[in-house]
């Protein structure tokens, strides 16, 4: 049995995933890391921890199963997340500035004030928001010396977290990216798939301290993993991670879409050779690029879904644990008229108010923690029916939902995603889907499968969740979701 490694480098931790040639899971583990807050608004990785981990995390997996080298590695990654660091060591510059960080917010404010905003959606098909990663580029140039001087002198790179990992674990041979992850950047000509020049200037980004980018089932360079292997083993699959998810959904005809749900949830739309700008507050990325022909997804950003659970845990102890968020919440038939907006980093998709903050709003006497409870899970189903409402594509439509992420564990979530987008969800079985995605996509590359249709028939189990409020019901529930949300707004 040939296995592959993959390596899932996700905003919470950092793991590694054995697969068998069916993309079956045979072992994993995974390391956290912590999560840094200098100042309100800000969010910050130890890139140093992160690499340290990915090693501990390979280790652990390999060591287990010493019987069976992989015959490949893959990479997915958190996307957008920026690193600095030395051409000639490797090692980080300077703190990590997370896709979830605002604190570039002043200058995309500065920017659209100068007229840049619809060229730069023009030519990326991204907003010109702080979420992606060029503004956090331009911020270091501008306050952190040390940085703005070694990239001046040509002495330090900078790229997404797999271009890091690349450049680790070949030794410094390699310097690449992929297009999934060089089309988060803003620094990314969407159609003419390079980097912009303009862009780059605009941004103060020198071109040679970014990556080589190559297509997803490219190898990119050789790795021993500092040693845990006994062999150098390519690397090759690599995709940002919500991208990986809509691989690994077979998502592979224009109209079918999947919903991650993580930290934040990406809403995805195969919209196969269409390169148009999206309707309604969505972005545009490439989905992947193979044999030189580029597939195009439109995407809906939710940056506070599982992490609304999260905060109602850690924040207002509430809850003990994200199951009893599920168990509180069932307990009511409805939310008793609350509405939960978690705009704790501002409203992405379709609304794009970097400035809108949180609030529970149509709370009573009557008003229990129940209530609260549900108002935070229907605050994500209602925020996947936002991406969609606004994002309409005449292409194939699918009235299928793909759902994948931790969050699919939970049933009534997923019943109510199904109520307010009057989708059918499909909720995945298997877990670890941008892992699987890139590791297909490695099977692929490296020839160990043939084509998208051999993929299709590798094996994948869901459950399926039908709408069941009545339209009217579910309309006048909406309708009051709507309505909160202008008020944050």
């Amino acid at each position: 049995m040939s296995v592959l490694l993959a390596i899932d480098q996700s905003t919470s931790s950092s793991k590694a995933i054995l697969f068998d040639d069916q993309c079956r899971v045979v072992d994993s583990a995974s390391v956290d890391h912590r999560q840094h807050y200098p100042q309100p608004g800000w969010v910050e990785h130890d890139a140093e921890e992160i690499w340290q981990n990915v090693l501990t995390a390979a280790r652990t997996v390999l060591v287990r199963n010493a019987d069976q080298q992989p015959i490949g590695l893959s990479i997915t990654n958190q996307r957008e997340t920026l690193v600095v660091f030395d051409r000639a060591t490797g090692r980080p510059l300077c703190p990590a500035i997370v896709w979830q960080c605002r604190r570039s917010d002043s200058i995309c404010e500065e920017l659209r004030r100068e007229g840049y905003a619809d060229w730069v959606q023009e030519a990326t098909g991204l907003k010109l928001d702080s979420y992606f990663s060029a503004s956090k580029v331009l911020w270091l140039v501008r306050n952190n010396t040390e940085v703005a001087a070694k990239l001046a002198a040509g002495e330090a790179l900078l790229g997404t977290i797999d271009a890091y990992l690349i450049y680790r674990l070949t030794g410094g041979a390699v310097f690449a990216t992929d297009h999934t992850n060089a089309s988060r950047t803003l620094l990314f000509h969407l159609t003419e798939r390079r980097w912009d020049p303009r862009l780059c200037e605009l941004f103060q980004t020198p071109m040679d301290a970014l990556p080589e980018v190559r297509e997803s089932f490219a190898e990119f360079g050789q790795t021993t993993l500092d040693g845990a292997l006994p062999r150098p083993t390519p690397i090759c699959g690599v995709m940002g991670d919500s991208q990986a998810s809509l691989f690994a959904q077979r998502c592979f005809a224009p109209g079918e879409s999947k919903a991650t749900f993580g930290t934040g949830t990406s809403v995805l739309r195969n919209v196969g050779d269409c390169s148009a700008t999206p309707p309604g507050g969505s972005v545009a990325a490439l989905a992947w690029v193979y044999q030189g022909k580029p597939t195009y997804a439109w995407e809906g950003l939710i940056n506070y879904s599982a992490a609304t659970i999260a905060w109602l845990r850690d924040q207002l102890g509430l809850i003990s644990s994200a199951e009893e968020s599920e168990q509180l919440a069932a307990e009511v038939v409805d939310s008793g008229g609350v509405f939960l907006i978690p705009a704790f980093a501002g409203l992405s998709a379709p609304h794009w108010k970097p400035d809108a903050r949180a609030a529970i709003v149509g709370m009573t006497a009557y008003t229990t923690k129940q209530h609260i409870c549900r108002a935070a899970l229907e605050s994500i189903a209602y925020q996947v029916a936002d991406v969609f409402n606004a994002t309409p594509f005449e292409g194939a439509e699918s009235t299928v939902l793909r759902a994948d992420g931790g969050a699919t564990r939970n049933r009534l979530l997923m019943q109510m995603v199904a109520n307010a987008t009057r989708l059918t969800v499909e909720a995945a079985d298997a877990a670890d889907f941008s892992a699987r995605g890139a590791a297909m996509a490695g099977l692929l590359g490296l020839g160990l499968v043939e084509s998208f249709d051999a993929l299709r028939e590798l094996p994948l189990t869901a459950t399926a969740y039908q709408p069941q409020l009545a339209d009217d019901e579910a309309a006048r529930r909406y309708a009051g979701w709507q309505d909160a949300v202008r008020r944050v707004m």
